[in-house]
């Protein structure tokens, strides 16, 4: 089984500069997705999808490769994380490189570790297509509520408005740090997320989405925290 990891780390931010290279406690944010997969010893390519030579230089210095530089149809604000994968995979093939299944690791997920991905493959070998981490919304979807036009509170699920809280079903959302997948499937069916796919719950002081300035600083605050457990 030949496994590739590919980080997908286009260039520029628009709600944090620079955002994929970002210091975060001493080095690129970038710098610890490819450790992480580095030191997983699981893959046979560790490769940056960029369009940008800065980050490739980043990329470089830190273990991964950049064997090409993303087109620029796939490095607008449209591309999905889909359209990338499949132009990596499409490069390989043309190379003469295939391969049987992938990790797709976020650029800036520095709670991604050793342990988790190792776990993803264990799902996936599972006969299952996808695997990926999630986390439990900290307050129930249920109660959750919109602010009409008027200005007045409307609730989104009418039928659970008067439920008890432990009534309800747990829910997640995915933490934003990985996807492991099977890569004939994904050529086949051009989406992560198949009705076959599997979850790896993790606790909310171990991942952090980071979408904003915010999102770094709370992202700071838990890796402190993340970081002390492992002393």
């Amino acid at each position: 089984m030949r496994k590739i990891a590919i980080i997908p780390a286009r260039g520029g931010s628009k709600r944090i500069h620079n955002k994929n290279i970002k210091e975060f406690f001493g080095k690129p944010i970038l710098a610890y997705s490819i450790d992480a997969a580095i030191k997983s010893g699981l893959y046979d390519e560790i490769m940056v999808s960029t369009d940008c030579e800065i980050i490739k230089s980043v990329a470089l210095q830190y273990g991964a490769k950049v064997p090409f530089i993303r087109s620029k149809e796939n490095s607008d604000d449209f591309a999905t994380t889909v359209d990338v994968l499949l132009e990596v995979l499409d490069w390989y093939k043309i190379k003469g490189y295939e391969f049987d299944e992938a990790t797709c690791i976020y650029a800036c997920a520095p709670f991604v570790s050793v342990e988790l991905l190792k776990n993803s493959f264990q799902l996936l070998n599972d006969k299952c297509d996808c695997v990926f981490p999630v986390l439990p919304y900290s307050h129930p979807i249920q109660r959750a509520i919109e602010i009409s036009s008027e200005g007045k509170v409307v609730p989104f699920f009418d039928e659970d408005s008067n439920k008890r809280t432990q009534d309800f079903r747990k829910a997640f959302h995915d933490a934003g740090m990985f996807y492991t997948f099977n890569v004939p499937e994904l050529l086949k069916s051009k989406s992560l997320r198949t009705r076959n796919t599997k979850a790896i719950e993790i606790d909310e002081l171990h991942a952090h989405d980071i979408d904003n300035e915010n999102d770094w600083k709370l992202a700071e605050l838990k890796y402190k925290l993340f970081s002390n457990e492992k002393l």
